[in-house]
């Protein structure tokens, strides 16, 4: 009984120099800034293929540092943890907002409730009975892989235009200076890629922005389903390399769910070690990498979009 319940009394190995820096991290970052820089500078020299499929991935592990910095980096001040990773390289999503929104998240209890876990896909039996037609019909197209990657980037961005729009009529402005702070970073950004590097921003949205949303999309789509135990609701996908570097190995999500101050190079050594306790707390929520949820949702619904108990 004991392996499946002391994997998850986390605690840091021992400390050792390169550790305590979070050099790993550090070491990661300096590469990304410096591979986002150098392929907006030398853009011209691709083809487009290859910049969509480079540029995606290395705003979505900027994503991944982001989510990083929220949870880990704990020899770091907060001040450094957020400054490390708060330029916008995505343009789209305030980073204060998202520390915000994902630390709701992270209540354990509440995952997939349609009210209070932030990223729940699922929608109350209550609001489904006052949707359209139309509408029904997207956010059921949206548990399909292929609906999700190509149209559920837009359908995230109307959400959250939707919600800021509503919190600004309901005279709420507590998110103001959240936005104002993310139109400061992202006007440098802007500055480099258009004036700098010559890129049209048409081209950067294209090229870095959506690529790197449905990368987001593909590795949110299936990490949480209802369940009557919390830890159940959390999914494993073991995935290759590419795929662990790409989501700093938020792939094996039960492990971040369970220890969430586990440092991402931490985390597929701690899931080799105790893979069966792992997969014995979670129900076996197990997928052998995403082509295996490629062939079975790529046009097929991953569960029903109303909640079953609310």
């Amino acid at each position: 009984m004991t392996s499946t319940v002391r994997p998850f009394a986390f605690r840091p190995t021992r400390a050792v120099w390169w550790r305590h820096y979070e050099l790993p991290t550090l070491v990661l970052a300096t590469a990304l800034y410096a591979a986002w820089a150098s392929l907006l500078w030398w853009h011209r020299s691709l083809p487009g293929w290859l910049l969509f499929l480079l540029g995606g991935s290395l705003v979505q592990i900027h994503s991944s540092l982001q989510h990083e910095s929220i949870h880990a980096m704990r020899h770091l001040t907060r001040g450094l943890r957020a400054g490390l990773v708060w330029a916008p390289l995505n343009l789209w999503l305030p980073y204060a907002l998202y520390h915000r929104s994902h630390s709701a998240h992270h209540v354990n209890f509440h995952l997939t409730h349609p009210e209070k876990d932030t990223e729940s896909v699922y929608h109350a039996a209550e609001d489904w009975q006052d949707y359209g037609t139309l509408r029904r019909w997207i956010y059921g197209a949206n548990q399909t892989l292929a609906f999700r990657l190509l149209v559920g980037p837009w359908l995230c961005l109307i959400d959250l235009a939707r919600s800021e729009a509503a919190r600004l009529q309901a005279r709420d402005f507590s998110h103001v200076r959240m936005w104002l702070l993310h139109a400061l970073g992202v006007a440098p950004v802007l500055f480099f890629v258009t004036q700098v590097c010559g890129m049209g921003l048409g081209t950067y949205v294209l090229c870095f922005v959506y690529p790197a949303m449905m990368l987001g999309a593909l590795r949110s789509f299936t990490e949480h389903r209802w369940s009557d135990t919390p830890h159940g609701r959390v999914a494993i996908v073991e995935s290759n390399l590419l795929f662990g570097l790409l989501y700093l190995y938020n792939n094996l999500h039960h492990v971040h769910h369970r220890a969430p101050t586990m440092p991402w190079y931490e985390i597929p050594f701690h899931f080799r070690r105790h893979r069966a306790a792992v997969l014995d707390a979670n129900g076996h929520f197990y997928y052998r990498g995403y082509a295996e949820i490629a062939r079975r949702y790529l046009f097929r619904p991953v569960f029903e979009p109303v909640h079953p108990l609310w």
